[in-house]
């Protein structure tokens, strides 16, 4: 019974809370814990996944067929990258509703290149491009939901 005690404390919001400000204190990339059959990994700017999730598996894979379903349609599209979201969390096209957006349309970015954030948990994820290009569509809506592999940034690597 106290084993099953402690895996539901595991994924307690105040537990996640303070792995995540153990996170930010020691400056730490990943934390991947694990209890018995249960267990989550959080990863700073990156995902947080919990394991097994069975409820968080079908909307990854629901996501792989909306992908599939917009395969590419000519020449210019099969040469497109996608950036994803690495998280389920809100989409942000800038730091606030006052500031100028990460990434416009037209815009060069490169890997390093800030392009939107995603909120988790009120953890605001600077998401990087990750490629080179030219922005040539934002797919999400400003404060628009998001799931884990959603496409959010269309990249032309070429122009």
């Amino acid at each position: 019974m106290s084993a099953a005690k402690k895996s539901v404390d595991l994924f307690d919001v105040k537990k996640v809370r303070q792995l995540i400000e153990l996170m930010e204190e020691h400056d730490l990339a990943e934390i991947d814990l694990k209890q018995g059959d249960h267990g989550v990994r959080i990863k700073r700017g990156g995902e947080i996944v919990a394991m097994p999730a069975p409820a968080g598996r079908p909307a990854t894979r629901s996501a792989a067929p909306a992908e599939a379903a917009a395969a590419p349609e000519s020449a210019a599209d099969a040469r497109m990258l996608v950036i994803k979201s690495p998280m389920v969390g809100t989409f942000y096209r800038a730091s606030g509703p006052d500031a100028p957006p990460f990434a416009k349309v037209g815009d060069r970015i490169g890997p390093e290149k800030t392009v939107c954030i995603v909120e988790a948990m009120k953890v605001f994820n600077e998401i990087p491009a990750g490629v080179s290009g030219q922005v040539v569509a934002i797919l999400v809506e400003n404060g628009a939901p998001v799931e884990f592999g959603q496409p959010l940034i269309k990249v032309d690597p070429g122009a």
